[in-house]
């Protein structure tokens, strides 16, 4: 947000912050959504970048493409295994992964 709009909303009696003050979140708690949220959007991107669409990428893994919206939703219902598992099978390697991990999410 640039800072004349957080100005003018604090000017107005709002209150200005983000997700993890908002929802109370620990600093772990904090870091595990971001985790998530970079390796969802990762595998997103690499999907995209290898011409596959959620239903054929569902079918490397022997799930369902509404599993995969979730993957890339970063919902919380799917574990951090199938969401590595399916970087893994879009040809990312530990290194990529971990390079997503570091990743900060914006």
């Amino acid at each position: 947000m640039d800072v004349k709009k957080r100005k003018r909303l604090e000017a107005a009696g709002w209150t200005v912050g983000d997700a993890a003050a908002f929802l109370k979140l620990s600093p772990e708690e904090s870091a595990l959504v971001e985790m998530r949220l970079a390796l969802s959007r990762t595998l997103r991107e690499r999907r995209q970048a290898a011409g596959l669409t959620q239903t054929a990428l569902a079918k490397q893994l022997g799930s369902s493409q509404s599993r995969v919206a979730k993957l890339e939703g970063g919902d919380a219902s799917v574990s951090l295994e199938l969401l590595i598992r399916a970087l893994l099978s879009v040809g990312a390697s530990r290194k990529d992964v971990a390079h997503a991990l570091a990743r900060r999410v914006a």
